[in-house]
């Protein structure tokens, strides 16, 4: 039996003058900690011409400040064996630090001083683009990956969903020092920040030093930027039937499906457990049926995303061209059966048992935690304690599993492919 009084640290959150939010964990049982730097902002804000700015910036950052070079910032986290990254999303972007401790004043002060005093000079900014494209480039040579952004778009169509987080190559190659180091100023202020830590820290500790760091930053009456409402991307339907890169592989790769609830959709935990049964393991329907029963595919799975106002319900799969036509019937087949009949009570309990042990499994590691705060407080406004969301997966019955399935499994659906087809090869599909 699961103790709830194991799961999950102290939680604490204090709101700084100017909008900038301090949230902490505190794990007493490790001996290391991890900090982030969150950024509301994502390729969802971006224009067409903008495309891929944020992820662009992310890059950029990390070459200097009006303090540091790219090399002393890599070699003060080096010097202590610690490990520091970042990541853009579609609706925020996130710079983070891994180090002992001890060490935690040391990653107060280098991210901090990427968010705020980047220099984002002209020649940083070309060389850094090179990257960028290499990037697209490694993204397009990949199958398995170029997929994923081809359903984003086939989906949402010409929305901010739509567009990829790496921008295009038209994009990159038009975006001007100018353009980004804009983005930065207009975006990185501290209604959108947020400062987030995980592991042995004490909050007083990091609340200090994030004044510190932020002391001539600090002040006036505004608060925090408000939840992202989603009204943006506003879609019935997807946005076209289907979507195709020909490419010559071995496999081809599939995603398919529809449009699925937004993140502040009281539906999310059925969906959730609705998910895991139906593709989200190796005891899965799909898995089962599609791998284990008739060997057509290595790797069959759906998932479920979650936006403001929106979101997304996905199968992938990857397979001989010549299997296509059969593997789509069964997963088309698969998702009518589960929309018609619901689940069984034992495929329910699973699917939460799932989801339950996945949860708390993922809160091994400070990082996990320290991105919980993050996601939660930018996502959600508010910080769910373990107890009470494995609470609401217990809750979700049958009847809840059967009714999201039958209104998410019916929903018009859209399908990606990626592979050695034609356009007139898809409407056999």
């Amino acid at each position: 039996m699961l103790d709830l009084d194991e799961v999950g640290g102290r939680v604490e959150r204090t709101e700084l003058p100017g909008g900038l939010r301090v949230l902490t964990e505190t794990m007493p049982g490790v001996l290391s900690a991890t900090l982030g730097i969150w950024v509301g902002v994502g390729s969802r804000d971006e224009s067409p011409a903008l495309a891929g700015s944020s992820h662009f910036l992310e890059h950029l950052l990390f070459k200097g400040t009006t303090s540091r070079s790219a090399l002393e910032i890599a070699t003060a986290m080096d010097a202590v064996g610690g490990e520091m990254n970042a990541f853009t999303a579609k609706e925020h972007t996130c710079y983070y630090a891994n180090v002992l401790a001890s060490d935690l004043p040391l990653a107060v002060t280098l991210l901090s001083d990427l968010v705020t005093e980047a220099c984002n000079t002209a020649e940083d900014l070309e060389s850094e683009r090179t990257v960028v494209l290499e990037e697209i480039a490694m993204r397009d040579d990949e199958p398995a990956d170029s997929v994923h952004d081809l359903f984003a778009e086939t989906l949402f169509g010409d929305t901010p969903l739509g567009r990829s987080v790496l921008g295009s190559i038209e994009s990159i190659e038009g975006l001007s020092r100018d353009d980004v180091d804009g983005w930065y100023r207009r975006r990185y202020t501290m209604p959108s920040i947020v400062v987030t830590a995980a592991g042995r820290v004490d909050h007083q500790q990091v609340l200090d030093l994030v004044t510190a760091a932020f002391a001539d930053r600090l002040g006036g009456e505004t608060g925090p930027a408000p939840l992202r409402r989603g009204d943006d991307v506003v879609l019935a339907r997807p946005a076209r039937p289907t979507g195709l890169i020909t490419r010559k592989t071995e496999q081809t790769h599939l995603l398919y499906g529809g449009l699925g609830l937004g993140r502040l959709d009281d539906r999310r935990y059925a969906a959730s457990v609705l998910e895991a049964a139906v593709g989200g393991g190796m005891s899965s329907r799909l898995f089962q049926e599609i791998r284990e029963k008739r060997g057509l595919v290595y790797s069959v799975g759906s998932a479920l995303t979650h936006y403001a106002g929106t979101g997304s319900f996905s199968v992938y799969a990857g397979c001989s061209p010549k299997r296509v036509p059969e593997v789509l019937r069964l997963v088309r087949e698969e998702l009518a059966r589960v929309a018609e009949e619901g689940l069984t009570a034992e495929e329910v309990a699973r699917g939460r048992g799932q989801l339950k042990g996945g949860l708390v499994l993922g809160l091994e590691d400070t990082g996990s935690r320290m991105s919980r705060l993050g996601k939660s407080e930018l996502s959600y406004g508010e910080y769910l304690p373990v107890r009470e969301v494995l609470a609401r997966l217990d809750a979700v019955d049958e009847e809840q599993v059967r009714a999201v399935g039958a209104d998410l499994l019916t929903r018009e659906t859209c399908l990606a492919v990626v592979g050695p087809y034609r356009e007139s090869d898809l409407d056999r599909l």
